[in-house]
């Protein structure tokens, strides 16, 4: 059981039986006794497939706008696809007889509904096996509130005791928005296998952050934070940094923009109410230098913001296929809605603004991308140039993918070693 839940879904045997089936049932529900029906089935589920899945767009794109980019064409063709093989259903339905029919009849729509689910899945990457499909976790939780305050050592005095886990734990937080007053869903948060020492050292602190759409889970889902924290703390001592899994839209579709504005105080709550959690609730480093912010996507494009308006704060970013600035589908109507037209605020709090007019000398920062990401990856290439013409010490690398968390998880599975060494993970004794 334990071999089918952990087999990929976006790739291999799993994904290509659902495909190879839902061929079948497409062909079925298409084909029956008289040609003339088949074709008219075939005209019919075509038509209704195209007209539909070109209003969902335009009403996606143009009316409803619950993304900032658009969604690729790809996941509308499987949409269409979808679509098509409810309508051969229905119709399949209508004309067929016997109770033989109309149960296949359903089946086989489920079986080309859940093919089309699996490649929409394979584009995004958010699901990588069953397993995570059904939420069936297979790592440790722990209450947060559980876990006594003990006694603490610098990490360079630390030495990994013989009792130590072979992995960490993950809990939930509700950290409240107690100065930006920003209503945040509830955060995760990885604590490394060091954390539940004793003595406890004195750890480092990565905030990461997800995409919109998206939630703070979507870095234990897809993003596989645990599987890659794990296998780091493994050949380290059981050392990582503590994660926390921090909430920066408040819900699924919202885009706030990561900046303190008419749509929300969210850079005041990722700096002020989330420290202010940390220091309460965790015992971690509290020098700055040792912390640092990451995201995917508007997690990425938000963790290159609070690191050029808040060096201080977050002196270390990862930004994996972060947009070129933040963006509610064009400059116009994102300084309209954040800043009532004032785009001297937007350019204030604006990355590529900032780094154009300031230097970061203590500053250092990863850039990630798919090397198939198009629509990002030129921006990215841009903002990373500015970034290094403003003195931060950066670099640049690219990853097999799209914008997909395949990607996400490699690139933060690859930056690792560099972001431990900076974080000061090596200097343990």
């Amino acid at each position: 059981m334990n071999a089918l839940l952990d087999a990929s879904i976006t790739d291999g045997w799993i994904l290509w039986t659902l495909t190879a089936l839902a061929i079948v049932a497409v062909i079925w529900l298409v084909v029956s006794r008289s040609w003339m029906d088949s074709l008219v089935t075939a005209a019919i589920s075509l038509a209704v497939a195209l007209g539909s899945t070109l209003l969902i767009r335009w009403y996606v794109n143009s009316i409803w706008k619950p993304f900032a980019d658009p969604i690729p064409d790809q996941v509308y063709v499987w949409i269409s696809v979808a679509i098509f093989g409810l309508v051969a259903a229905i119709r399949r339905l209508t004309i067929g007889t016997g109770v033989t029919v109309r149960v296949l009849s359903v089946l086989t729509a489920a079986v080309v509904a859940l093919a089309v689910a699996a490649h929409v899945n394979r584009h995004f990457g958010e699901y990588p096996t069953l397993r995570v499909a059904l939420d069936l976790r297979d790592y440790p939780t722990v209450d947060l509130a559980d876990i006594a305050h003990t006694s603490t050592v610098p990490l360079d005095q630390w030495r990994k005791p013989s009792d130590l886990p072979t992995g960490g734990s993950v809990g939930e937080a509700e950290i409240p928005g107690a100065t930006s007053h920003f209503d945040a869903r509830p955060a995760k948060v990885y604590l490394p296998p060091a954390y539940f020492a004793q003595p406890r050292p004195i750890l480092p602190v990565l905030v990461l952050l997800a995409g919109q759409p998206g939630a703070p889970v979507d870095w234990l889902t897809g993003g596989q934070l645990v599987q890659t924290m794990d296998a780091y703390a493994a050949s380290h001592n059981g050392l990582t940094p503590v994660v926390i899994m921090a909430d920066a839209t408040g819900s699924e579709l919202a885009n706030p923009l990561c900046m303190d504005s008419a749509l929300g105080n969210v850079a005041t709550y990722l700096t002020t109410d989330v420290a202010a959690w940390a220091a309460r609730a965790l015992q971690v480093d509290s020098d700055r230098t040792r912390w640092a912010v990451g995201g995917l996507s508007y997690g990425g494009t938000c963790a290159l913001q609070l690191t050029t308006n808040f060096p201080l704060m977050y002196p270390t970013f990862i930004d994996m296929s972060g947009q070129i600035e933040p963006t509610l589908g064009s400059r116009q109507e994102t300084v309209a809605a954040a800043f009532h037209g004032d785009s001297a605020r937007f350019a204030a709090v604006n990355p590529a603004d900032i780094l154009r007019r300031e230097r970061f000398p203590g500053v250092a920062g990863a850039f990630v991308v798919g090397a198939d990401d198009h629509e990002y990856r030129t921006g990215l290439e841009s903002i990373f140039s500015l970034a290094k013409s403003a003195g931060m010490d950066v670099r640049f690398s690219t990853v097999p993918g799209g914008h997909s968390f395949t990607v996400w998880s490699r690139g933060l599975r690859a930056q690792l070693p560099w972001l431990g060494a900076r974080l000061g993970l090596d200097r343990q004794g």
